[in-house]
């Protein structure tokens, strides 16, 4: 438990130094030194035999509070994102629809994720993510991209970030294998990601406007303490 905090610390570190940008470097950087001193404290403690599992809990808690700005998130329960799922697609059938939702060293998660496949056997995966507890600055530091800016192409394919129906959007699509995934982020809170197998962008786009962004953004409020 310990080894994975330093990891998720160190993680945190890395990629908030990257997609910060000033003004929000200085809190960025308090947030991960905070991470870095519980989770060391940690690992210190447990070296000397001193560790108390509940104590070690709460300190990494509170470390994450602090990387999101001290607010506390109580995640939509999966049942409702699971329900925002596009119950098929044109020319593809839902296969498989599941909802999840999750508790690990002081994050909350919530997932719900559709698979969609056709007779040529050709499929696209819808998955929505309520980051919860990893908003603010933790969720900048998950989704990198939402804060930065790309565009680059090859002989196949290209990936780029823009904006779909007014989100912050990451695409990327390889025009041999008709392999491709479009994600956004709303309400800084809820991801949600396409992804295609054997489809061109437009069947992943089209997907994606099958999922109520406006009711995502509607409730980026709920639950939050």
């Amino acid at each position: 438990m310990y080894r994975k905090s330093g990891l998720l610390a160190m993680s945190f570190s890395l990629a908030l130094t990257t997609a910060c940008k000033s003004p929000e470097q200085k809190a960025a950087e308090q947030a991960t030194q905070n991470l870095t001193e519980a989770t060391n404290k940690m690992a210190e403690a447990a070296k000397n035999g001193t560790a108390n599992p509940a104590d070690a809990m709460n300190a990494l808690t509170a470390a994450m509070g602090a990387t999101n700005g001290g607010k506390k998130v109580e995640t939509i329960e999966a049942g409702i994102l699971k329900g925002m799922l596009p119950a098929d697609l044109p020319g593809m059938k839902r296969t498989e629809a599941s909802g999840e939702k999750s508790s690990a060293m002081g994050i909350n998660v919530s997932t719900a994720e559709g698979r969609y496949t056709n007779d040529a056997g050709h499929s696209m995966n819808v998955k929505i993510t309520d980051i919860g507890s990893m908003t603010g600055l933790a969720g900048m530091a998950t989704y990198a991209w939402a804060s930065t800016t790309i565009d680059r192409e090859t002989e196949t394919g290209y990936e780029k970030t823009s904006t779909f129906n007014g989100y912050k959007s990451h695409e990327k699509y390889d025009k041999s294998s008709k392999d491709g995934e479009l994600s956004t982020l709303v309400g800084g809170r809820f991801a949600v990601e396409v992804s295609g197998s054997g489809v061109d962008m437009t069947a992943i786009k089209d997907a994606m406007t099958k999922v109520d962004l406006k009711k995502l953004e509607s409730m980026k409020d709920q639950g939050v303490s």
